[in-house]
C-alpha cells in the first residue's frame, strides 16, 4: 500500500479530540487513510517536505451552489437584497444546460480545492433544459473532492405566489422520484466514502409544506441528510410569520426539519428559543459569512450558537452572491464578524479554523474527516507560511491573520490534488477558456 510521509512540519493544527498543536512533527498517510501523527516518523514511500508550512485538515465547505460560478457580479444583482437578487438572477440561470452546470461545477471545484478545501456539499435545487445531479457529481469525480451534493427542489413558481418563475419549478411527484433515483445511483454511506447524496428543497418560500414533509420522510427512509435555507434575512422571518404563522425554527420543528440529519444553511436570524431547539437536537447550520455580508443579511449569531453547543461549519455559498469561493476567507470573515458583534476575544483564528476544518465535517455526518488522527481520512492541507503575506508572523493563527490565499499542498483520500500551488487533476487554464466563453454567451444574451 503506497505510502506518504509529510515530514517536519513546522505547525500541525491536528483538531483532533484534545486539539493537539504539534511542532517540528510528521504526518504519514498510507493509503486513503491517516496512519500515525508525530515526530520521527519514517517511510520507505514519498517524502514531502513540510519545512516552512502548517498542516491542517482539509477545510469543509459545508454550503455553495456550484452553478452559480458563471453568474458572478451580474449588474442589478450586485447591490440587492435576497429576494430582488433571486429576481434578477432566475432568468438567467433558466438558459443553462447540462454543459454550464458540469463546467460551472469543475470550475467551482477547482477554485475550492485551491482554498484548501478537500470536501464540499453542494445545494442544486434548478434543473433547466435537461440537466441533472449528476452534472455535478460527475465535475466532482474529476477534480477528485469528496462531495456531499444534495437535490434540491423548487415547486412553487410565480403564478401560485412563489419567487421562482414557472418554467423553473418541478412538480412534487417528479422531485420525489429524482431523489430517489439519485440516492440509489450515487450516495455511499460507507466510511471514507467519495460521495453522499442529501435531500434538499431549497426554501420554505419555494416549496410545499407537504414536499418539505415528504422529503424528511423519505430521508429518514434512505438514510440520507437534510439541507435546506433557514431565517436567511428580515425577508425571510417575515414571510414565515405571514406564511406560516410562526417563525422559521419552529416551522422546521413541525416538519421533522431537526436532527443530528439535518442541516441548515445560514439561520442569520435564529432567535433564543430557535438556537436552544438546535442545540437539543443537534441541528447544524452552514455558516456563509461573506454571502451574508454580500446581501447585507446581517451577522449571524455563532458565537451563541457554538456556546449552546449548535454544531456549526462554514459555507461559501454560491458565487452570484459572494462571487468568490475561499474557505481561509469564510473563516477569517467568520472570526471578525464575531469580534465586531461581541468583542476582540469572541473569537480566536484557532476556532475559526475548527470550524473550517472538524466542525464542517461534523456538521456534514463525516467524523471520518476534518481532523488529523490515525483512522481518520487523509484529507489535508499544506500551507506556505514562508511568503510574503505570512512573512514575521510568530503564530499558526497567521493562516487567518495574515494569509497564505491559497494552498501549496493538497491531499484528498491521499491523493495529491494541488502540487506546489498547481491543481494536478485537470487543465485549468483550458477550464477557465471554456467556462469564460459560456459566461460571456450568457451575458450576451441579458
Amino acid at each position: 500500500m503506497t505510502e506518504i510521509l509529510i515530514q517536519n512540519a513546522d505547525t500541525i493544527l491536528t483538531m483532533d479530540d484534545t486539539r493537539r498543536v504539534l511542532h517540528g512533527a510528521d504526518v504519514l498517510i498510507r493509503g486513503g487513510e491517516i496512519a500515525a501523527v508525530g515526530q520521527g516518523l519514517q517511510t520507505r514511500g514519498n517524502v514531502v517536505s513540510g519545512r516552512g508550512s502548517v498542516v491542517t485538515p482539509g477545510l469543509v465547505n459545508t454550503h455553495h451552489h456550484l452553478y452559480q460560478n458563471l453568474t458572478r457580479a451580474v449588474p442589478g444583482a450586485q447591490d440587492a437584497l435576497l429576494f430582488g437578487w433571486l429576481q434578477r438572477l432566475y432568468p438567467i440561470w433558466a438558459q443553462f444546460t447540462p454543459d454550464e452546470m458540469f463546467v460551472s461545477a469543475q470550475l467551482g471545484l477547482a477554485e475550492l480545492a485551491l482554498s484548501g478545501c478537500t470536501l464540499s456539499s453542494d445545494h442544486l435545487y434548478l434543473y433547466p433544459n435537461g440537466s441533472r445531479l449528476e452534472d455535478t457529481i460527475h465535475a466532482a469525480r474529476d477534480v477528485g473532492l469528496r462531495f456531499h451534493p444534495t437535490r434540491g427542489a423548487m415547486s412553487i413558481g410565480e403564478s401560485d405566489g412563489g419567487l421562482p418563475p414557472d418554467s423553473l419549478v418541478e412538480e412534487e411527484r417528479a422531485i420525489l422520484d429524482d431523489m430517489i433515483r439519485v440516492v440509489d445511483a450515487f450516495h455511499d454511506a460507507s466510511e471514507g466514502s467519495m460521495c453522499r447524496v442529501g435531500l434538499a428543497p431549497c426554501s420554505p418560500f419555494s416549496v410545499s409544506r407537504e414536499l418539505m414533509r415528504d422529503a424528511a420522510l423519505l430521508a429518514r427512509d434512505k438514510g440520507v441528510m437534510l439541507h435546506t435555507h433557514l431565517a436567511e434575512n428580515d425577508e425571510d422571518i417575515a414571510y414565515s410569520e405571514a406564511k406560516f404563522g410562526c417563525r422559521p425554527g419552529q416551522y422546521a420543528e413541525e416538519l421533522g426539519w431537526t436532527g443530528d440529519d439535518v442541516w441548515h444553511a445560514h439561520c442569520v436570524k435564529l432567535d433564543v428559543q430557535e438556537i436552544d431547539l438546535f442545540a437539543r437536537t443537534r441541528t447544524g447550520v452552514a455558516h456563509c459569512p461573506c454571502s451574508n455580508c454580500r446581501l447585507g443579511s446581517g451577522i449571524a449569531p455563532v458565537r451563541a450558537m457554538r456556546d449552546a453547543g449548535v454544531p456549526v461549519g462554514l459555507g461559501v455559498d454560491g458565487s452570484a452572491s459572494n462571487d468568490m469561493a475561499s474557505l481561509t476567507s469564510e473563516a477569517r470573515q467568520a472570526m471578525l464578524l464575531q469580534r465586531v458583534a461581541n468583542g476582540a476575544d469572541a473569537m480566536s483564528a484557532y476556532e475559526a479554523l475548527e470550524i473550517a476544518t472538524r466542525g464542517g465535517a461534523d456538521v456534514l455526518g463525516r467524523p471520518d474527516c476534518g481532523r488529523l488522527a490515525p483512522g481518520k481520512r487523509a484529507d489535508i492541507a499544506i500551507w506556505d507560511t514562508g511568503g510574503v503575506a505570512s512573512s514575521g508572523s510568530w503564530d499558526a493563527a497567521a493562516l487567518l491573520l495574515a494569509g497564505p490565499a491559497q494552498v501549496k499542498h493538497l491531499f484528498v483520500e491521499g491523493k495529491q490534488i494541488i502540487r506546489s500551488g498547481e491543481i494536478t487533476t485537470l487543465d485549468l487554464p483550458q477550464l477557465i477558456e471554456r467556462h469564460g466563453k459560456l459566461a460571456r454567451a450568457l451575458a450576451s444574451s441579458f
